[in-house]
């Protein structure tokens, strides 16, 4: 018999040393890095929670007692209305942030393309530079076969 039949099998090796592998690896990125950000939904509660700390943190002199209770009334209103939608729609918030990635991607896509085609042919100079007149070229057809003469004049159209 040979060593690894006298073994009793108790899972998949191969899954068990990657499983260890990618722990030690979380462990070593959250020692580096800090801990991970939560879902789209917990980050936006993080975030309801800043801004209602700083804004009720903030006194203002021109604003009176009565003004800054207002303030603060206000913030618990959004608080109560935010909380109901993010703990029953959890994932809405992970599909739109998810949503909100693909927009900008497809945004920069086409920023990107369009640049390049805007430096392309602005700055190329191995490509030929073509004869024809584009239609929103504003050169005058009258002056074609005139350019700068040899006392270094030009044509100056006074229409």
């Amino acid at each position: 018999m040979s060593e690894a039949t006298d073994r009793p099998v108790d899972g998949d090796a191969w899954a068990d040393a990657c499983a260890e592998d990618l722990a030690g690896e979380k462990a070593r990125r959250r020692a580096q890095y800090g801990p991970q950000p939560g879902s789209a939904a917990e980050e936006l509660r993080k975030l309801v929670d800043a801004v209602a700390d700083k804004v009720s943190s903030l006194q203002s002199p021109l604003l009176g007692a009565a003004a800054q209770g207002a303030v603060q009334q206000a913030i618990r209103q959004a608080k109560s209305a935010v909380e109901p939608v993010i703990e029953r729609n959890p994932q809405v918030f992970d599909h739109l942030a998810a949503a909100g990635n693909e927009l900008l991607a497809a945004y920069r896509s086409a920023v990107e393309g369009q640049e390049s085609r805007w430096t392309r042919t602005a700055a190329d100079p191995t490509k030929p530079a073509s004869t024809e007149k584009a239609a929103d070229d504003p050169s005058d057809p009258r002056d074609e076969g005139r350019g700068e003469g040899p006392a270094g004049t030009e044509r100056i159209d006074l229409d």
